[in-house]
């Protein structure tokens, strides 16, 4: 019982928050979530302006650039013209869902931020208060993120269903399937994290990233960065990945496929209803891209080796605010990026890369970090020679699973090919445009040809004139 004892101590220690709130009156709490109300607010009308502007510049045309400075207050503008309009509500609602829908989606928003931390514990200004610069913190602040978001998506479920049409059925139905496929892909990928820091606290988590780790390779000791990031590179990747996903942004917008599904589940929506809708996604955008800071880029501490000035002066006070800040709008940029170069993925492409890719891989990388960490507190690791073959064999798992979900999916791909009569040893289909009546473009399997046999070059198709008047002239394909 003593040594149970003595081994859990530790542990039980390192799942408490470091974050003290003792100093905190009700004031202090109200200015702190009013603070986060704002911050949210702004971030989400700055954002709006720089996806449109960033993505005006990819595209090569000027983007807002009337109102305000830069067309920076395009977005307020266009909100209140959003709140001014006529809000409709069409016959066949279920009105009370109908109404509440976004409202929750909005709401949930806003709580998820609740624990994530700006800052480390600093004066208020003009006061004798030291408290630190986070609303509150949890020892399971992370399932409490997850929790709190995954409700989220009840509003847009409710949204579609209150909708008492087609479209906006299909729409929640497929946003709901998409959350919690790429939910579990983005758990997983923190199970290595809490693994790692030994806590599922915000601000634990945070200090758990302040010095770097030491491995030894070959008798050489090698610091690692400190971020979690470069520790844990896998689960990075997921995480990012799922986080996409799970937002409901491009490549991954299936939800409001605008080509099959309208406008998605807030089709029949209009004025303040629609505005929280799109003020949920934005925030939402906000609320992952804070937690992939403060999990694996070291939150609000200073880069390397900004850190290292001044024995770390630029972690004190009011600096650690501008780090996580621009570490979030970097995550920001990244969304923005995403939606102007890739294009919208097929719905089974995007499921089937969820179930059938990310969740294996997450799987298998839990079970190797598992194991290093199992394996480094054990006498299995006293030499360098044995950590560095314990980590080739989990690391060696982890490449055995990329290769069977590669060809899995290789094998999966070859079977839709013949399922639909597509060529699978490599072939080249000449078809017809024209063949059906109305001219058609090339899948990636066929070639083009005219209609008189000749094969498509590219050059511009000339029309076929044929009798002396206007009146009975004919266009052939040709």
């Amino acid at each position: 019982m003593i040594a149970t004892t003595s081994v859990q101590l530790p542990l039980l220690a390192a799942e408490n928050p470091t974050a003290t709130f003792d100093n905190d009156n009700g004031w202090v709490i109200f200015g702190k979530a009013l603070f986060i109300f704002v911050f949210l607010v702004l971030l989400t009308l700055l954002t709006i302006w720089g996806e449109r502007r960033v993505v005006a510049r990819m595209q090569s045309r000027p983007g807002p650039n009337r109102v305000g400075p830069f067309g920076v207050v395009q977005g307020l503008a266009d909100g209140v013209k959003l709140a001014l309009k006529e809000d409709i509500i069409p016959r066949s609602v279920d009105t009370v869902v109908f109404v509440l829908a976004p409202i929750i989606s909005a709401v949930t928003c806003f709580l998820a931020f609740a624990v994530i931390p700006f800052g480390p514990t600093t004066r208020i200004p003009f006061t004798s208060i030291d408290t630190p610069l986070q609303l509150t913190d949890l020892p399971v602040a992370v399932l409490y993120v997850l929790a709190v978001t995954a409700v989220g998506v009840y509003g847009i479920v409710l949204a579609g269903w209150s909708s008492g049409s087609t479209y906006p059925l299909l729409g929640a139905l497929r946003s709901s399937a998409q959350v919690i496929s790429y939910e579990i892909a983005m758990g997983l990928a923190l199970i290595s994290v809490f693994l790692y820091a030994g806590s599922m606290s915000t601000s634990s988590i945070v200090s758990a990233q302040e010095h770097g780790v030491v491995r030894s390779l070959s008798g050489v000791d090698l610091t690692m960065p400190s971020w979690f990031a470069f520790q844990l590179p896998v689960a990075f990747v997921i995480y990012v990945i799922a986080m996409v996903g799970e937002t409901n942004r491009a490549p991954f917008d299936l939800p409001e496929a605008e080509g099959e599904l309208v406008g998605g589940f807030h089709t029949e929506y209009s004025s303040l209803k629609f505005a929280l809708f799109f003020l949920a996604e934005y925030i939402n955008m906000i609320t992952v891209s804070a937690i992939a800071t403060t999990l694996f880029l070291g939150g609000w501490r200073a880069p390397w080796p900004l850190s290292a000035i001044a024995g770390g002066v630029l972690n004190t006070g009011w600096w650690p605010m501008l780090w996580f800040v621009g570490k979030l709008l970097v995550f920001l940029f990244f969304f923005i990026w995403l939606r102007g170069t890739l294009p919208r993925l097929r719905y089974d492409q995007f499921m089937r890369f969820g179930w059938k890719v990310l969740i294996p891989i997450a799987l298998v990388w839990i079970m190797a970090v598992a194991f290093l960490r199992a394996s480094s507190s054990s006498t299995l690791a006293t030499t360098s020679g044995s950590r560095l073959a314990l980590s080739a064999v989990a690391f060696g798992l982890v490449a055995a699973v990329l290769i069977v979900v590669y060809r899995s999916a290789v094998r999966g791909e070859r079977a839709e090919d013949a399922r639909h009569g597509r060529p699978i040893d490599g072939a080249i289909e000449e078809v017809d445009p024209f063949a059906g009546g109305f001219p058609a473009p090339a899948l990636p399997w066929q070639r083009l040809i005219r209609s008189d046999g000749r094969p498509d070059t590219g050059e511009e198709r000339r029309p076929v004139l044929t009798g002396a008047g206007e009146a009975d002239q004919e266009v052939q394909g040709g």
